[in-house]
């Protein structure tokens, strides 16, 4: 499977490979063929040299597959980054791809105006394939390895009459089906503003991902003056919400999407974070260059909370508050079966419900207080599994940060690049990694850190810590 993978990964290499040549990029357009021709011939012979009759996959096996796709996924999608003649690392080149596959929206690259359109149109494809891919994960494999408490959102697909459709396959399909129907809407939304076709893919890709790759230097701030940044709004609260529902408002089960207690936490939070940084520009009078400031206030908090990372103006300068403020949203996240990343606004409610029962039972200890979610009931190993995530995530984040300030990076650097990474958000905060600047000025072993933070991030920490225990690998 890994192999099948790899080699259409490299097989798409073709289309920035066609983008170049047309533009009389030769170098890049070069080797984005050679790529192409490594990646098959390596994933061909992968999946050859390991054909054979396909049996049950046991948990262990998944665990494998997922972190063992996405793995090679990202060195097989570095290669034409690193020969293309644009003077990449091979640090630099894994830390884009890895970027790019996990949605995350890092970037090492500047001077993104005058670069081949190939790689753009590369990051992009990246980005897209890292948004399905991440759907898919969510539906058919962490509520079966019970990956913190994705395990509640397996009755949504274990009871027959409640099956989004019948079979695995179809469910994949109909979200594949909507989740590109939704990118050509955003395209050519984008188109209708006056951006030209490049640039709409890109965005268009970027944002139906919550990925955050701009095909500019000044992100999506260079086409404000366009209304490019309401539509980026807009799709952004889209693809942060379940996909599964929207297969089932397809369906006629609108009311599904408008009942679910994950949309309904999600909206509330975009709504009190624009409205209350919007209060904040107009009170400090912010220049907001002719914008309103609302529109300023609700893309950058919907951008950060979902963890797309476009930014339309610099943020670091609306003041100290404002900064602590996107810190904040940086561990927000959608929901649950999303392009989103981070925490996640359901382990919240659940952490929420678990506090509230555990003070109602203080004042009567002999009580019985169910716990219940979308009006099913939440087991005590959910509850056990949602908490055990928040504290080894929060873990590997203190953990990182540390590393990081040992490093010798700044305190804000240390703490906004560790929690960015590993909540897959894109920009950090300060002079250095904030959205008016990238990660290519920090040191090569940093660079290591962010990575296998972005890497651990976007497979919910777990997935991934757990193939570093030995008892894992014990027949």
């Amino acid at each position: 499977m890994i192999g099948m993978m790899v080699t259409v990964l490299a097989v798409t290499m073709v289309f920035p490979a066609l983008v170049d040549f047309a533009e009389g990029e030769q170098e890049s357009a070069t080797a984005f063929i050679l790529s192409a021709v490594i990646g098959v011939f390596v994933g061909g012979a992968i999946t050859l040299a390991t054909r054979g009759p396909v049996g049950d996959m046991p948990p262990r096996g998944a665990f494998v597959l997922i972190v063992g796709a996405w793995l090679g996924l990202a060195l097989c999608a570095a290669l034409p980054l690193r020969l293309s003649g644009q003077e990449l690392s091979w640090t630099d080149a894994i830390f884009e791809s890895i970027s790019g596959l996990t949605t995350t929206g890092a970037t090492v690259i500047t001077g993104l105006d005058f670069r081949p359109p190939g790689l753009l149109l590369w990051r992009a494809i990246l980005q897209w394939i890292g948004g399905i891919g991440i759907i898919v994960t969510a539906m058919a494999f962490w509520p079966m390895l019970g990956i913190g408490g994705m395990q509640l959102f397996q009755l949504e697909t274990g009871d027959k009459s409640d099956k989004v459709l019948p079979r695995a396959t179809q469910i994949a399909a109909g979200i594949a089906a909507i989740y590109a129907g939704l990118t050509l809407i955003c395209f050519l939304a984008y188109l209708a503003t006056g951006m030209d076709w490049l640039h709409a893919i890109c965005h268009a890709m970027s944002t139906l991902s919550t990925g955050g790759f701009s095909a500019s230097d000044n992100s999506m701030g260079n086409y404000v003056h366009l209304g490019a940044d309401v539509i980026t709004t807009v799709f952004m609260v889209l693809a942060s919400l379940p996909f599964g529902l929207y297969v089932l408002a397809s369906r006629g089960r609108f009311s599904n999407l408008f009942r679910d207690a994950q949309v309904r936490g999600f909206l509330l939070v975009v709504l009190v974070a624009s409205v209350g940084l919007t209060a904040l520009l107009m009170i400090q009078h912010t220049p907001t260059d002719g914008v309103a400031a609302w529109r300023h206030a609700s893309f950058n908090a919907v951008s950060i909370i979902t963890g797309t990372g476009f930014a339309t103006t610099d943020y670091g300068q609306w003041g100290s508050f404002a900064q602590a403020c996107f810190f904040v949203f940086m561990f927000i996240g959608g929901c649950a079966g999303s392009t989103t990343c981070s925490i996640k606004i359901f382990r919240y409610q659940i952490a929420g419900t678990a506090i509230r029962r555990y003070l109602a039972r203080l004042l009567q200890p002999n009580a019985i207080i169910p716990m219940r979610y979308n009006g099913r009931p939440v087991s005590e190993s959910i509850l056990h599994s949602v908490l055990g995530f928040f504290f080894v995530f929060f873990a590997v984040y203190a953990g990182s940060a540390a590393i990081l300030s040992a490093m010798g990076l700044d305190l804000i650097t240390a703490l906004s690049g560790a929690a960015t990474t590993l909540a897959n958000v894109g920009p950090g905060l300060g002079p250095i990694i904030g959205p008016a600047g990238t990660f290519e000025p920090l040191p090569d072993p940093a660079k290591w850190v962010l990575t296998a933070n972005m890497f651990i991030g976007r497979l919910e920490v777990l997935a991934v810590l757990i193939l570093l225990s030995p008892r894992f690998w014990r027949p």
